[in-house]
């Protein structure tokens, strides 16, 4: 039993966090908000792993850095903190994205005024 996998994970959710700590991007802007959108994305796609291991589309491979543990038949535990930080990791993204499409347009908005001047 190995936990590389599960701490490769952790140590890339705390990456997400200290983000999001340092720009406000998600659970730093609206904890309340980000805690129900995060749950949502995760659940959905646990939904979708299980519809694809029942439709035999998914399954379970073998690697010496995974526990073994399953939550379900085919349903690995670090699957759930894989979810976890593909859902963090996009609300991240687009939180970012807009920071810097704000920026961008607020920049413009000055360089306007000052020509017009």
């Amino acid at each position: 039993m190995s936990f590389a996998y599960g701490v490769a994970l952790l140590i890339s959710i705390t990456g997400m966090v200290v983000l999001d700590h340092r720009f406000r991007l998600f659970f730093f802007a609206d904890a309340r908000r980000a805690a129900v959108v995060l749950v949502a994305g995760v659940l959905f796609f646990v939904v979708w792993d299980l519809v694809g291991i029942a439709t035999g589309v998914f399954f379970r491979g073998e690697t010496e850095f995974m526990t073994g543990l399953q939550l379900a038949p085919e349903l690995p535990v670090e699957e759930i903190g894989f979810l976890t930080l593909l859902c963090y990791l996009t609300m991240n993204l687009y939180a970012g994205a807009g920071h810097v499409l704000a920026a961008r347009s607020q920049g413009r908005r000055g360089r306007a005024a000052e020509v017009g001047r």
